[in-house]
């Protein structure tokens, strides 16, 4: 009241970015670069840069009552750490690095509605000539995606809402590791337009002795 009385402009705070293990927004990080050179024949992506700049981040509550926290990097990746029953160290239950692998435009209502009923959750995916097995299954006939909704923080303070519909996957590689598949179905509403797209992802587990955080 007494601003309004006076002339002062009341401003709003943005919430803080989230961080964690040392990541955050602005911040980078480096991989092992023996690591990938030995992991890196078997996957789906090529030529990882090992250096890595944190260009946004984003957090996502899930049902399981984790978050899912993003850091988003300028060689068109994310590394995503999941957290359970809070948002400290302590509770990183899964360390994922990914890499998008495409991005395709859903244009109609009936292109985004086969895509959230048949699409994004198949019991196999296959990519590049590898087949994927589902590791979501519900119980029943269908798995439905894992709908969230992810608050991005941008460098320049913006701060945005995006809704997700995801499903998982992963196929067996040497020495028991694996690799991962994620099928995004992404929904921003922008004005009063939704903005909409499938995003597929591939990744791989991230180990403590992986990666150095700068600074």
């Amino acid at each position: 009241m007494f601003s309004k009385l006076f002339g002062k402009k009341e401003t709003t705070q943005k919430p803080a970015s989230p961080e964690i293990m040392g990541l955050y927004l602005g911040g980078s990080f480096e991989l092992d670069d023996l690591k990938l050179k030995l992991l890196e024949p078997e996957l789906t992506i090529e030529g990882a840069a090992r250096s890595q700049l944190i260009q946004a981040v984003g957090r996502a509550a899930l049902d399981s009552g984790g978050t899912l926290l993003r850091f988003y990097t300028d060689d068109d990746a994310f590394l995503q750490v999941v957290c359970d029953g809070g948002e400290s160290e302590n509770h990183i239950s899964d360390v994922k690095l990914w890499h998008f692998y495409n991005t395709q435009t859903i244009g109609s209502d009936s292109q985004w509605r086969e895509t959230l009923d048949t699409l994004i959750s198949q019991p196999t995916y296959t990519l590049d000539g590898h087949t994927f097995t589902r590791v979501w299954d519900a119980v029943g006939d269908t798995s439905p995606p894992v709908a969230v909704t992810e608050k991005t923080f941008e460098e320049d303070g913006d701060v945005s809402d995006t809704d997700q519909f995801m499903m998982l996957y992963e196929r067996p590689l040497e020495n028991g590791r694996t690799e991962s598949l994620l099928v995004v179905g992404e929904e921003k509403i922008v004005g009063n337009n939704a903005d909409r797209c499938l995003v597929i992802s591939t990744g791989f587990d991230i180990e403590p002795a992986d990666i150095t955080i700068n600074g």
